[in-house]
């Protein structure tokens, strides 16, 4: 158990410096709007959904009725519908920690549980999976936690900080493509995400690109399969 608790520590070292900074940034923003430490506390330890949280501060100081919120979440974490489908053989059998375990599936999260396990041992998998997920949501806690603090006693211009999530994704991307062997899923991944939003726009390319990226690596997995 302790090689697996050090193991899944140190895979996670990538996701503390993102989300340390990324949290950070998440607490000043929602400080800036007039919520307390408290609430930076309980978002990230019951809502825990990342971009989201930047995006229920606008919700609740544009005072976004419960069906506008709702619509809005659906459209931002509609991705976690794929990972869901895709994480269901992994964590078959893993009992009373499935709850959490499917509450905590971030994309960083995701991205280290997906790939290939080959340095953790079998017998210990679903504890692996469950200290990734684990460590990843404290990281997250204590980023938004500071970064409330430090909106209560400094004072400065926050514009533009939210693009510290982009930065996180831009190196999930780079992580996986340095760590894999085969880059063609990410190559179509880019692609039909920027044909999606060429064709639907910013605001509405997401769900159509998840769609199609699913179908396009369906087809590419039984093409694969065939061969």
């Amino acid at each position: 158990m302790k090689k697996t608790i050090r193991t899944a520590l140190i895979d996670t070292v990538p996701v503390l410096t993102g989300y340390l900074v990324l949290g950070f940034g998440f607490g000043i923003v929602l400080k800036s709007a007039g919520y307390g430490i408290l609430v930076a506390f309980l978002m990230s330890a019951l809502i825990y959904a990342g971009s989201m949280q930047y995006v229920a501060v606008g919700l609740l100081t544009g005072g976004a009725s419960l069906l506008t919120a709702a619509l809005t979440t659906l459209m931002v974490n509609a991705r976690h519908l794929f990972y869901g489908v895709s994480m269901l053989e992994r964590y078959r059998g893993t009992g009373k920690r499935k709850p959490y375990l499917i509450f905590a599936l971030t994309d960083e999260t995701y991205s280290l549980v997906c790939r290939e396990l080959s340095h953790v041992e079998e017998s210990q998998r679903i504890n692996y999976y469950f200290f990734v997920s684990l460590f990843n949501q404290l990281y997250w806690i204590a980023g938004s936690v500071a970064g409330a603090v430090a909106g209560s006693l400094l004072r400065f211009n926050s514009e533009g900080i939210e693009f510290a999530l982009t930065a996180l994704f831009l190196t999930v991307f780079l992580e996986q493509w340095l760590t894999a062997k085969k880059h063609m899923p990410a190559v179509l991944g880019v692609m039909l995400s920027a044909l999606c939003l060429l064709l639907f726009g910013k605001d509405r390319f997401l769900i159509p690109a998840m769609l199609l990226i699913a179908l396009i690596l369906c087809l590419y997995r039984e093409g694969r399969r065939d061969d």
